[in-house]
């Protein structure tokens, strides 16, 4: 019996040792400079939330926090990238709900947002508003659809990728409207937003960030908003429920993730440590100023968050007829 027991209690201790190793590595963590995969081009909305929260992580870790633009394919070649990324922390990749869009926009892809991936993280969400440049003679959305509808084919609205939510809230807009906009896709909502302000493009449904200083500069005119109530920021820009167009209420997010099989307790390290620097109130009044809702949650909560969103914008892809083939 007594030789029983020993050799049980080697087993047990044998067992728990990887659990132990595990534990101390997330104590550990990080003790090196880590990288955040942003797979958009700089200076759009992504980009102005990842730096934000970044920056704040560098501080509280005492290590450096490099974000890494590795723009195209709508966000696929940069998350792709980040799926093959060691799984040990040090790779964290900035996903939006464009990469929860692509599940079902593409047939194909070389990662699973739900399947190679812990979400660590929802950061902010963010209203899009419908902007329109100053030469098109419309001062509401009812005077744009009715201005596009008599003119198919003749206004281009541009979005930051085939599949983001601002692409497809243009779709949506067309299908309720009967307005006939055409689409031009752009590698980042900041490459369309200079379009827009040059003439080169019409419309654009932007994420809010990307747009308010040339709203409230007077040099993109706002015509609409989503969301349940109208933007502090923008307290004079109607909700499109206001405007006659309730089932346009699309909201982006913006969130981080680690690679698959990365231990549970760096995880949880990463997850709790990036809900504290999106609680902190210098990083909450940024995300504000920037017109985001700052969100903040834990991973349990924000995995299945984006489980089910994949499924709801798969509905939203079917009702648009968007497709990235």
């Amino acid at each position: 019996m007594t030789t029983y027991l020993r050799c049980t209690a080697f087993a047990v201790a044998m067992l728990s040792l990887p659990m132990a190793f595990a534990q101390n590595k997330a104590e550990d963590f990080p003790n090196k400079a880590v990288r955040v995969i942003l797979p958009f081009a700089p200076g759009g909305a992504t980009d102005a939330i990842a730096r934000t929260v970044s920056q704040k992580l560098s501080e509280k870790w005492g290590q450096p926090v490099i974000v890494d633009n590795r723009a195209g394919a709508n966000g696929n070649i940069g998350a792709g990238q980040a799926a093959r990324s060691a799984a040990d922390g040090y790779s964290i990749l900035m996903a939006t709900s464009s990469h929860a869009i692509n599940a079902s926009l593409y047939k194909k892809l070389d990662y699973s947002l739900s399947k190679d991936f812990a979400a660590l993280s929802n950061l902010a969400t963010v209203p899009l508003i419908l902007v329109a440049h100053p030469d098109v003679p419309a001062t509401s959305v009812k005077q744009l659809a009715s201005h596009a509808a008599a003119q198919p084919g003749k206004l281009n609205f541009g979005s930051g990728g085939v599949g983001t939510a601002a692409h497809l809230a243009g779709e949506l807009f067309n299908t309720a409207s009967g307005a006939k906009m055409v689409h031009i896709a752009y590698k980042g909502g900041a490459l369309a937003m200079n379009d827009l302000l040059g003439g080169q493009i019409q419309v654009m449904f932007a994420n809010l960030p990307e747009a308010q200083a040339q709203v409230k500069s007077a040099k993109l005119r706002a015509l609409a908003i989503t969301g349940s109530q109208r933007n502090p920021q923008l307290p004079d820009v109607p909700t499109f429920a206001e405007s006659g167009f309730k089932d346009i209420d699309l909201k982006s997010w913006f969130g981080m993730f680690a690679p698959k099989n990365t231990p549970q307790a760096i995880v949880d390290k990463l997850s709790r440590d990036i809900a504290s620097v999106v609680a902190d109130p210098s990083v909450q009044q940024r995300l504000k100023e920037l017109g985001a809702e700052p969100i903040g949650n834990r991973h349990e909560e924000f995995q299945a968050f984006v489980n089910s969103d994949i499924e709801r914008w798969r509905t939203l892809v079917q009702k648009s007829g968007a497709s990235a083939d």
